[in-house]
């Protein structure tokens, strides 16, 4: 097979590649549509996969637009800013489709409601990583590699996160940031007002006041800093350890090893979404966080249990209730641990899972303990489509998984456009036990 190819790009793909075909082989190319006919360098071959680069649009497609960002396809940030944001949305409900139809056997032909938001400056968290080489600088990871770009502005950072990357690019170029650094993350609150920083380093290299001293007078609006010495694995924090988030009329404490949804526009939208009508004796919120979706479950439910393996959220998430002045029942375990000793049925089951999804067998679980609703967010539709599998017990469910004590059919569908610019894909799917 030649390095250099002409093909015609038939569909994208999650992940964000198109996908074509030449000389018997299946090609992955970033940065295209769907129509488009390109020539293309191969860079890497397993088997009849290839994967190329894009050399030139022979033809372009009808959604193709400029990108509003120069660092695009170099940074590995986004995915689709070559493509019109209308088409952005209707393309990621076609993949998700198409996805949950061949890796799950659920072939949904009911709505898929679209939500939206600005497409730019929704981040309200980012992590950057500190290049060490000449020029030293942030940036972020050439996709599918180590390798650092460094970058001078971000187009979907907030307002307050787009100012602390420039003071922090600032010191990371004129070499005020010690060389020791390895990666910051930083995250603001919900008025776009107060910052906090996660800062690691290989080690120390100067007194910890020293530096404390550094991020302060280089970030004004620095509410909370977190340094972290990862030789000798040495927190320290100055600062309340936290910012707060408001949402559906609640404060949530969220420390900084915990995690709140990150697209500041849509949090709002989400939270009235995925509760939109549930009540009821008994509601579980899995990986349940600093309690986003627990605390107003509570004014629905007689009885709200909250479930996350996260020591940091759980704490939050008692310290919220306790602000709320409301009475949950809060458990710090693993969620599978959970589900194998759990035995009452709940009325409603509201789960948020990191992208690994609920898993085979927890997913099992769930379906023989036998909610009367459950609402299931998932950032990754091909694990989505393994547990909706078992769930609803279609014919994609695999062999191993013997039949669950009761079946679920699927009453609704949402995406959630919760990371514009990038190929993930939020979606809700609020499921009706049979």
């Amino acid at each position: 097979m030649s390095d250099e190819l002409q093909l015609l790009i038939e569909k994208l793909v999650y992940g964000g590649d198109g996908l074509g075909h030449a000389e018997g082989n299946t090609v992955f190319v970033p940065y295209v549509l769907p129509n488009e006919e390109i020539r293309a360098e191969v860079t890497s071959r397993k088997k009849k996969l290839v994967w190329a680069k894009p050399l030139e649009i022979l033809k372009e497609g009808a959604a193709r637009t400029k990108p509003v960002c120069p660092h695009f396809g170099t940074c590995g940030g986004c995915h689709y800013q070559h493509v019109s944001y209308e088409s952005q949305v209707a393309l990621k409900i076609e993949i998700l489709r198409e996805t949950l139809s061949r890796m799950g056997g659920v072939n949904w032909t009911g709505d898929i409601t679209p939500h939206t938001a600005e497409p730019l400056h929704y981040r309200n968290r980012a992590q950057w990583a500190v290049r060490n080489a000449n020029p030293r600088a942030l940036g972020y990871y050439l996709p599918e590699s180590n390798a650092i770009v460094p970058i001078d502005h971000c187009d979907v950072l907030s307002p307050a996160l787009a100012d602390t990357f420039a003071r922090l690019q600032e010191i990371a170029r004129d070499g005020s940031l010690p060389s020791e650094a390895l990666e910051i993350e930083a995250f603001v609150d919900s008025s776009d007002s107060k910052v906090a920083l996660n800062i690691a380093f290989k080690e120390f290299p100067k007194p910890v006041a020293e530096l404390t001293k550094l991020f302060h007078g280089t970030v004004p609006a620095l509410h909370s800093l977190l340094l972290l010495d990862q030789k000798k694995n040495r927190f320290e924090l100055s600062g309340p350890g936290y910012l707060i988030q408001e949402a559906g009329g609640y404060q949530f404490r969220v420390s900084h090893l915990s995690f709140f949804q990150v697209n500041r526009f849509l949090v709002e939208n989400l939270l009235r979404t995925v509760i939109a009508g549930a009540k009821g004796d008994l509601a579980l919120d899995l990986y349940a966080g600093v309690g986003f979706f627990t605390l107003p479950l509570t004014k629905a439910f007689e009885r709200v249990v909250s479930v996350d393996a996260n020591l940091s959220a759980t704490r939050n998430l008692r310290e919220n209730a306790d602000t709320a002045d409301t009475t949950i029942v809060s458990q710090h375990v693993q969620i599978e641990e959970f589900l194998k000793t759990a035995s009452e049925a709940p009325d409603f089951v509201v789960l948020d899972p990191p992208r690994a999804g609920l898993g085979q067998a927890s997913a099992q679980k769930l379906a023989d303990l036998g909610p009367k609703e459950i609402a299931y967010l998932s950032c990754d539709p091909s694990t989505l489509a393994r547990d909706l599998a078992v769930l609803m017990q279609t014919p994609r469910k695999p062999a191993e998984v013997t039949a669950t004590a009761h079946r679920y059919e699927i009453q609704s569908m949402d995406f959630f456009d919760l990371f514009p610019q990038t190929y993930h894909i939020e979606t809700l799917i609020r499921l009706r036990r049979l």
